[in-house]
């Protein structure tokens, strides 16, 4: 099982319905990639205050390796990742990507 996890540091001037475009249309890759098991998205509630601006985010779970790389070539998968690096602070600098193997 893959643990893909993305945490997203937005512009300032980011709306929220933008937010909500970003997050809709990650939810709606789940019945396109077969072995995409779920998707959890939501804003950060640690207490410890060590998210160093990285408010929100994302974790896809998938069976297999192959089902992460099936998600990573998708072409709308393509798009929901060009519309978070548009709206991070710095582009690439305001994500987070991390992967577990489990």
């Amino acid at each position: 099982m893959i643990t893909h996890c993305v945490f997203i540091h937005y512009r300032a001037d980011t709306t929220a319905s933008t937010k909500v475009a970003i997050l809709d249309a990650l939810l709606a890759l789940r019945p396109r990639i077969d072995g995409l098991i779920n998707i959890f998205v939501g804003n950060n509630m640690s207490p410890e205050g060590l998210d160093k601006g990285f408010s929100e985010g994302f974790i896809v779970t998938f069976r297999d390796a192959q089902a992460r790389d099936q998600y990573l070539a998708d072409e709308e998968h393509a798009k929901v990742g060009a519309a978070i690096v548009a709206a991070a602070e710095g582009g690439t600098d305001g994500i987070l990507v991390y992967d577990l193997e489990h």
